[in-house]
C-alpha cells in the first residue's frame, strides 16, 4: 500500500512539474536591467524556481531534446529538482542542466540562477586553463613530449642565474598535477599580490622562482594551487602567437560560440589561471560537450585527443582533507568512479568551490552542469545517487 501511495505521489509530482515547465518553457528567468548592474553576490533569489524537461532551442547552437523521451528517468530527476528548491535538503544551488547524447534535455534555475547570468566559476577555471593547453598542443605550439620538459625552458625572458635551486625540475606535467614543489612564505605571497611593474609578464615567474625555497623530490608532492595554474598559463602565453587573451577568445571560446563571458587578468597582466572567470550555464555545457566528445566540436578537433584523455584520467591522488578519498586528479580535472548496481562508471569533472561543476560520463553520453554558491557543497552525492543512475538502463 505504501509503495502504491509513493508511486502515485511521484506520478503527480511529475505531472505537476512538467505542466509548470511547459507553461514556462519560453520564459526561463533572465537577468533584469537592474540586476545587470549588481555583483553576483547581490543578485536576488528567484521568486520561483524554473524547471524545464524540454529545454528551448536558443541562438547558441545547443541541440535540445526531452527528458524521458531522449533518455533519463524523468521521475528521478524531477524529484531531485524539487528537492533542490528546498535549501535545507541539498544547499544553495543555482542551476542544474543535463545533456544526453549531445542534446540538452533538462534545464533548471534556482536562487541566483538565470539563463543569461555569468556565474563565477571559482576553481573550475583551472580545468579551462587545462583545455587551453590542450588547444595549444592541437595547433602544434606544444607537443605531448613538451609536457615532461623543464617549464622554464619555454619562458625565454627569465634570468636563470638567480632562480631557486631545482627550478628546472618543474615541468608542465608536474604543474598540471599540482606537484610543482614551490616553497613560498606568507609574506612573499602578499608581495606577489601587489601590482608592480616587476611582476608583469614573465617577471612574475622570475620573482616567484627567486622567492622559492629549493625544489626537490621531497617538495614535489601534491599541493593544491601553489601557483601551479599560473605557471601553466605563463607557458601558454609564451608559446602561442599574439596575446593569450586573444588566443582564449579566438581559439577556444569563439569556436564554441561563447561570446559573453568574463576572464579577468592577474597581477602579471595575463589571464587568471585558477579563478576569476564567469560563464553562463549553457556555455559551461558546451565545454562539457567538448570533453565528452574527446576534444571535438562540430566535427573539428579543437583539443588534442591524446592530451585530453590524459587530462581527465586518474594520474595522482589529492591530499587535502576536504577532497573525498575516492577522488583522483588528472590535469586540473578530477576523476572518480561512480558505482551503480554492480558497474563502475568513470566520471570526470571540473570543480569550483561553492558548487560549479562540469561533469562528464563518457560511457553514458552524459554531461551535467551545476552552478551554486553553497559553502558545504555536497551535491555530488545526488549526482552519484540520483542523476547518473537515472541514465543507467
Amino acid at each position: 500500500m505504501k509503495n502504491k501511495i509513493g508511486l502515485l505521489f511521484i506520478t503527480l509530482l511529475v505531472i505537476t512539474i512538467s505542466s509548470f515547465a511547459q507553461q514556462k518553457e519560453n520564459h526561463a528567468p533572465k537577468v533584469t536591467t537592474a540586476e545587470a548592474e549588481l555583483s553576483f553576490w547581490d543578485i536576488p533569489y528567484l521568486e520561483k524556481a524554473f524547471i524545464d524537461t524540454a529545454p528551448q532551442a536558443r541562438e547558441d547552437n545547443i541541440l535540445v531534446g526531452k527528458l524521458g523521451v531522449d533518455g533519463g528517468n524523468k521521475a528521478m530527476v524531477l524529484k531531485l529538482a524539487q528537492e533542490i528548491i528546498d535549501t535545507t535538503l541539498h544547499g544553495d544551488y543555482d542551476a542544474l542542466l543535463i545533456s544526453h547524447k549531445n542534446k540538452l534535455i533538462f534545464e533548471s534555475y534556482y536562487r541566483k540562477g538565470r539563463v543569461d547570468l555569468l556565474h563565477p566559476q571559482a576553481s573550475a577555471t583551472k580545468a579551462y586553463t587545462s583545455l587551453l593547453l590542450g588547444r595549444a598542443i592541437q595547433l602544434g605550439y606544444l607537443s605531448m613530449a613538451d609536457l615532461d620538459k623543464p617549464l622554464i625552458g619555454f619562458l625565454t625572458e627569465l634570468d636563470t642565474k638567480d632562480l631557486a635551486k631545482g627550478a628546472e625540475k618543474i615541468t608542465l606535467h608536474k604543474a598540471l598535477i599540482m606537484h610543482g614543489g614551490l616553497g613560498i612564505s606568507e609574506e612573499q605571497r602578499k608581495n606577489l599580490e601587489k601590482p608592480s611593474s616587476k611582476l608583469k609578464g614573465q617577471g612574475f615567474v622570475q620573482t616567484l622562482l627567486e622567492y622559492s625555497t629549493p625544489i626537490t623530490p621531497e617538495t614535489q608532492v601534491y599541493k593544491y594551487g601553489n601557483y601551479n595554474p599560473i605557471l601553466v598559463m605563463q607557458v601558454i602565453d609564451a608559446v602561442v602567437p599574439g596575446s593569450v587573451q586573444d588566443f582564449i577568445k579566438k581559439e577556444l571560446l569563439d569556436k564554441l560560440g561563447i561570446t559573453n563571458y568574463q576572464w579577468k587578468n592577474a597581477v602579471s597582466g595575463q589571464p587568471e589561471a585558477g579563478w576569476r572567470v564567469s560563464l553562463k550555464s549553457r556555455d559551461m555545457l558546451k565545454l562539457g560537450s567538448l570533453v565528452a566528445n574527446k576534444g571535438k566540436w562540430n566535427g573539428e578537433q579543437l583539443i588534442s585527443g591524446d592530451y585530453l584523455a590524459k587530462a581527465i584520467s586518474n594520474i595522482t591522488k589529492p591530499t587535502q582533507d576536504w577532497i573525498p578519498q575516492n577522488y583522483n586528479y588528472g590535469y586540473f580535472f578530477y576523476q572518480t568512479d561512480i558505482t551503480v548496481g554492480d558497474k563502475n562508471y568513470s566520471t570526470s569533472f571540473a570543480w569550483g568551490g561553492g558548487g560549479q561543476y562540469i561533469i562528464t560520463v563518457e560511457e553514458l553520453d552524459l554531461v551535467i552542469v551545476i552552478n551554486g554558491h553553497d559553502r558545504e557543497d555536497t551535491i555530488m552525492t545526488q549526482v552519484s545517487k540520483v542523476i547518473i543512475p537515472a541514465f543507467v538502463k
